[in-house]
């Protein structure tokens, strides 16, 4: 058998898993002495950094008192969880990573028991040990609850507990931070005591299945799994079991092993082992991997279905190709198919005869991550307000739910709850502690559509909301995910002037500051009121020969409310759109003629009306 230990590190989003990754990296002694290295290692991706979230699941591996340690950093947010799940299939274990403080979440509920279901070993570490107020022994209790309550074997049940700082470098087997000592020693310990090795057999028919997904320009598709029978090598002919029940035969370009943060080329690999192959340009998650003409596939991995969809369209503003190199429908549509090659949870179809395309994922997250990766490179496009999929079940119309968990003080509930209910969701559970409350919620998806922005405002930043995924429910019919506010939209192209800003900031809040390129059908603001306004940023002041007596008065202007691209999803009604270029991020309405718009509007009206 080889002393190989194959591990996943799972936890609600922000509980620490990438910065334990990077401890366990200096730990191990993988790098050199003189090597430089940053934090959050395995965050690779620019948006990673800034956002502070693990976006794709990570492989690395490191060497211990003679065993390898396969490990994989998977995400920590909802709209990442379908990663998560086809992991489990990689590994014999898990490390679950809780919060000392915060304790079990919402997502901390769903990655274990996508763990418990797969029946891998778990060890739990209690992370940042040294945060003000962290009670330990209560999130331990919190912790075994949550076993019971997804219904945890008593083998599964019987889980070791580490208590570490990642950020200090810190461990311990006990909850007393003052037995806390440099040094991951305990947990790694751990994992090679009560983490099993997986059972290898490298004599029998070759057995593969790609889990993850990576894309390269040079070797095209890379398929990451684990070997689960016999052995692999460069230019070995295979054969690959498809998920349509046929098979194709291809020879193994390149074949990849891990360590550390690089990706080694390697020459051979066998059972047990986590490895990238390439060789097959249509490779496919869950697909098998098996010895020439001896097909023997693996049950297939389940793969979570798109919940929320939206338009990309080419921009069609007056300022199309201003900032953006890339405008095409064909660049646009190349690089949308080129992001399904490695995301199994997008799916990408074109609108016939039309330059739009209909792009669903997992969530807004899932969607905008996409879009800004996409401007980062100097695509210029147009989106639509996402919506959620409904499904017909049974011949019934199904949509899907949320549970929420919200944390805000207590001053703010009563706002909280009256914004919930009128969005459709049910109150499950309500617990005080101390100035805090904690509301626990089921929700359809699109009552959540929109809510984020308006969460912050209720709550003044001090409320945290997390949701994920619960299941498909019948269509509840209340009309819920729409704006409820109008907005200040322009009527005329130009750049806007101080004299047009200072008269409209009375008629709500304004997007935009002077001397801004604005076009006619572009929205500039918010209404205080529940419809729409017509306005033009670009007036000037009316020369004239007459004196004024307040001539030299500084016109003070407030500053203007910036949205972020999700906060822009997040606005927009279905009659408008989110314009994104390289440098800016505008909205406007879809029918930018103020006229043309005003009929369509007349006419919609007297069609709900008839």
């Amino acid at each position: 058998m080889k002393n190989i230990r194959n591990i996943a590190i799972i936890a609600h989003v922000d509980h620490g898993k990438t910065t334990l990754v990077d401890q366990l990296l200096k730990d191990s002694g993988t790098f050199r002495s003189n090597e430089e290295t940053q934090d959050r290692m395995m965050d690779s991706n620019d948006i990673e950094r800034e956002r502070g979230i693990t976006i794709l699941a990570k492989t690395t591996a490191i060497n211990y008192k003679g065993a390898r340690i396969n490990i994989l950093d998977t995400p920590g947010h909802a709209d990442f969880g379908g990663e998560v799940e086809r992991i489990m299939h990689m590994v014999d274990g898990v490390l679950l990573v809780v919060d000392a403080l915060e304790g079990t979440m919402p997502q901390t509920r769903f990655v274990l028991k996508k763990a418990l279901d797969a029946h891998v070993k778990p060890v739990v570490v209690i992370n940042k040990i040294d945060r003000p107020h962290a009670d330990p022994k209560r999130v331990m209790d919190e912790v075994l609850d949550l076993f019971l309550e997804l219904g945890a074997d008593d083998e599964l049940l019987d889980f070791k507990t580490i208590f570490c700082s990642a950020l200090k470098g810190t461990s311990s087997y006990s909850p007393d931070i003052a037995s806390q000592k440099p040094g991951m020693n305990p947990i790694f310990d751990t994992i090679l005591s009560e983490i099993p090795a997986p059972c290898t057999d490298e004599e029998g028919n070759l057995q593969f299945q790609p889990a993850l997904l990576d894309y390269n320009d040079y070797v095209g598709k890379i398929g990451i799994g684990r070997i689960t029978k016999g052995k692999i090598k460069v230019n070995d002919m295979v054969t690959c079991c498809r998920l349509d029940g046929t098979t194709k035969n291809f020879r193994i370009q390149k074949l990849y092993g891990f360590l550390g943060l690089k990706r080694l080329e390697i020459e051979e690999a066998g059972a047990g082992d986590i490895v990238g192959i390439a060789g097959l340009p249509d490779l496919s998650v869950g697909e098998t991997i098996c010895s020439f003409n001896q097909p023997e596939p693996l049950p297939l991995l389940r793969i979570d279905e798109p919940t929320l969809q939206m338009t990309f369209g080419t921009n069609s503003s007056p300022f199309s190709g201003k900032d953006g190199k890339l405008l095409t429908a064909r660049k646009i549509e190349e690089r949308l198919f080129k992001e399904t090659q490695k995301d199994v949870s997008l799916r990408v179809d074109r609108i016939p005869n039309s330059e739009t395309w209909i792009v669903s994922g997992r969530g807004e997250l899932h969607l905008s991550i996409l879009i800004e990766t996409m401007r980062r490179e100097g695509f210029e496009l147009e989106v639509s307000k996402p919506k959620v999929i409904i499904k017909d079940i049974n011949g019934v119309k199904c949509e899907p739910y949320e549970d929420v968990q919200i944390d805000c003080p207590e001053e703010y509930v009563g706002s909280i709850m009256e914004s919930l209910g009128s969005r459709g969701a049910e109150l499950i559970h309500i617990t005080y502690d101390q100035e805090q409350v904690k509301l626990s919620y089921i929700i359809p998806s699109r009552g959540l559509l929109g809510f984020m922005t308006n969460f912050m405002t209720l709550t003044k930043g001090y409320g945290i909301c997390n949701h994920t995924f619960k299941e498909y429910r019948p269509l509840l019919k209340v009309n819920v995910g729409e704006r409820q506010i109008g907005v200040l939209v322009s009527t005329d192209n130009g750049q806007s002037t101080p004299y047009a800003i200072q008269h409209i900031e009375e008629r709500g809040t304004l997007f935009i500051e002077p001397g801004i390129d604005v076009y006619e059908g572009m929205i500039v603001g918010e209404n205080k009121y529940d419809m729409d306004l017509c306005v033009s940023p670009v007036k000037e002041k009316n020369l004239t020969n007459q004196r004024s007596s307040s001539k030299d008065t500084t016109v003070v202007l407030k500053s203007p409310k910036r949205l972020s691209l999700e906060q822009c999803l997040d606005y927009i009604n279905t009659d408008e759109l989110v314009e994104i270029t390289p440098n800016s991020i505008r909205m406007r309405k879809k029918i930018l003629n103020t006229a043309e718009r005003k009929k369509q509007e007349a006419r919609t009206r007297r069609n709900e009306n008839a």
